[in-house]
């Protein structure tokens, strides 16, 4: 399983990171709900382990944003020292899959992620599509008319930001975000990245899909309409 776990307790993170990887498992880790959310955004996880206890943006709100904004299907385990009914309640209104409460056994927690990517094996969507631009999710492979497009790792974190937005217009900030989180380089990188994703995207084809709506942001327009 690709495993995101997003818990600010280093010790555990360290804990969690050590056993699952032993396990054969691939884990990335966030330290914030920011972070967190837009790494799962991002990235094709089976399974996101998630603390409510979390600088920036609480794990509640994280999960809200990524079921109802997002529409984020990826199973998430909340995972929290929070152990009331009504926590737990509020857990799953917020959109969590299952809920485990601290201290916990590591081989419980394993068992638990397994059973939420067997249930949701094949509910998940593989790919993203506008018009004849298409994204292959697992395999992080795009193309448009059938023929693969070569995309840099940020080029492609930009289509997909695009593509889930699609047929809205997307904001500078939101794309800053998207790739680089609160911390966006000094220099107008997200220019020259659009360039170049344009290069890729539109160039060879007859119908541009980028649009640049002045003072707004970005957006996607099919090609087939």
């Amino acid at each position: 399983m690709h495993i995101l776990i997003v818990e600010d307790n280093r010790s555990i993170v360290l804990s969690l990171v050590e056993y699952l990887e032993g396990r054969g498992h691939i884990v990335d880790a966030a330290s914030d709900g920011l972070k967190g959310m837009t790494m799962a955004l991002n990235n094709p996880y089976d399974v996101i382990v998630l603390d409510i206890m979390l600088p920036r943006i609480d794990g509640l709100e994280v999960c809200r944003r990524l079921r109802d904004e997002a529409e984020l299907a990826t199973p998430i385990l909340m995972l929290t020292a929070r152990d009331t009914i009504d926590d737990k309640l509020r857990g799953f209104d917020s959109g969590a899959d299952d809920y485990l409460v601290k201290p916990f056994s590591l081989a419980e927690l394993e068992a638990r992620l397994n059973v939420l990517q067997k249930r949701t094996r094949g509910t998940t969507p593989t790919a993203l599509r506008v018009g004849s631009l298409q994204i292959d999710v697992a395999r992080h492979q795009a193309s448009r008319e059938g023929k693969l497009l070569e995309l840099t790792p940020t080029g492609m974190k930009l289509l997909m930001t695009l593509m889930r937005a699609y047929p809205a217009t997307v904001s500078r900030a939101e794309l800053h975000r998207a790739v680089w989180g609160q911390l966006p380089p000094d220099s107008d990188a997200l220019r020259t990245h659009l360039h170049t994703l344009r290069q890729a995207v539109d160039k060879p084809f007859v119908k541009p899909m980028l649009i640049t709506v002045h003072g707004v942001g970005v957006r996607l327009v099919s090609d087939n309409e």
